[in-house]
């Protein structure tokens, strides 16, 4: 078994960014919106309706919802699942079936391609994303036990650049098969689409095998008792009253909610605000999506460095102001307003500089918070949960918002209050030898 702080074990484990960060660019982000906005417009009734469990759905409202229940889920099952895996030792068991429960899943989508076949893209689009972001939580759970403290910053930073750069390759590959299928021998876009969902799959759980080759299993050479799901729940209890008496570890995972509401939900609505707010046609929504990709390599590997400065609070505290000044030019952009689509481009170029960064400190400093312990499973998915509720809790606000100003410039201003929040909090949260 590889020592932790062993450069084939990082390597490893940052592997597995590179394995599934496809699935949260191409299918959550790129291609599958466009794909599912495409054909249910196809067979959407008179009122852009379409049905669903014999109810007459908007198509977007219908995959928000989706994805909704699909985090609430995750927010559901993972600190159980993580306290249990915990108990036994074996977060790898963990990591590999909701990875192959993801891969398959994304797979299953090549059979959506109708109205008849609605149900599919719905099924498996929650299946899924259960999939990625349960692996997530277990994948994070390992970064104390593969690095030093002093070395978290630089390899969680380098999970996200090999991310990234896969992700970017994959994408590059898809849209040209999607813009020439001929070329490739097949019949349509639509087609290249639903191979592209068959290569994802294939991808994350293939570059999967390298991560579990070298990653340690019991690292702690625990011995489970019969009753393990019962154990498990009480490694829960243990974890939960550990959060409720350590004010450090408390502020940051408030602050930490408080923040993601406002970066998951720029992430996840930015490619709408184009093309609904500004009216940019499809081809600058994916170009402004690279940007956002490649920036984003450049992000993290900085503030990484930074970060061993100025220590972790601060770099934080840095893209949290960067991410308030994101929602106040989205603000002001508008779609009268002449070359706006460079403004959204220099806006995506924003956007990468701070979302792989804020992601990858955020990691490594809850990881550097976390007292001398043997659970890193179930802090992690207290981790994981966090994010999750912040997610369905930013796009309820900002649907909300919405409805009752009729625009997303001014839902997207208001988000810029939960990064002052978050600001402010973050000067509660303790210093450690690695976090300042």
């Amino acid at each position: 078994m590889l020592k932790k702080g062993d450069k084939k074990l990082i390597n490893a484990w940052a592997f597995y960014d590179w394995a599934n960060s496809v699935y949260s660019l191409v299918i959550s982000t790129a291609v599958f919106p466009i794909y599912y906005s495409s054909l249910t417009e196809s067979f959407a009734n008179i009122d852009d309706k379409i049905s669903f469990l014999g109810t007459q759905w908007n198509p977007t409202t219908l995959y928000n919802y989706t994805l909704a229940f699909s985090f609430l889920v995750v927010a559901f099952i993972s600190p159980i699942l993580s306290g249990i895996a915990d108990y036994i030792g074996n977060k790898l068991k963990f990591l590999k079936m909701f990875c192959l429960l993801g891969s398959l899943s994304v797979m299953c989508l090549f059979f959506f391609k109708g109205e008849s076949t609605l149900w599919v893209g719905i099924l498996f689009t929650i299946l899924a994303s259960i999939g990625f972001w349960g692996s997530i939580v277990f994948y994070n759970a390992y970064l104390p036990e593969v690095a030093h403290p002093k070395d978290q910053d630089k390899v969680s930073a380098k999970g996200f650049m090999l991310g990234y750069t896969g992700s970017i390759i994959l994408l590059i590959i898809s849209l040209l098969m999607i813009n020439f299928p001929s070329f490739f021998g097949l019949e349509s876009a639509a087609m290249a689409s639903r191979i592209t969902f068959l290569i994802v799959g294939v991808w994350w759980f293939g570059f999967a095998q390298i991560t579990y080759r070298y990653l340690p299993n019991n690292v702690y050479d625990k011995k489970p008792a019969n009753d393990f799901i019962w154990k498990g729940l009480q490694e829960l209890k243990i974890v939960l009253k550990e959060l409720g008496v350590r004010p450090e570890l408390k502020f940051f995972l408030i602050s930490f909610f408080t923040y993601s509401v406002g970066v998951q939900t720029i992430i996840l609505m930015a490619g709408i605000f184009g093309s609904k707010e500004l009216g940019l046609p499809t081809l600058d929504l994916i170009a402004v999506i690279l940007v956002v990709q490649f920036v984003g390599i450049i992000g993290a590997f900085l503030f990484s460095r930074l970060s061993d400065k100025i220590g972790n609070i601060t770099s934080l505290k840095i893209t949290i102001a960067i991410w308030a000044a994101v929602c106040l030019v989205a603000f002001l952009l508008d779609k009268s307003q002449e070359n706006v689509n460079l403004y959204f481009y220099g806006l995506g170029a924003l956007i990468g500089l701070v979302m792989g960064a804020i992601q990858s400190l955020s990691r490594s400093t809850y990881s550097k918070l976390l007292p001398k312990t043997k659970d890193h499973a179930t802090y992690f998915s207290f981790y994981d949960v966090t994010e999750k509720i912040a997610i369905v809790f930013g796009m309820l606000v900002f649907g909300f918002l919405i409805a009752i100003t009729g625009s997303m410039q001014w839902s997207v201003l208001f988000l810029g209050i939960f990064f002052l929040i978050s600001f402010v909090l973050l000067n509660f949260v303790g210093k450690t030898k690695y976090v300042q």
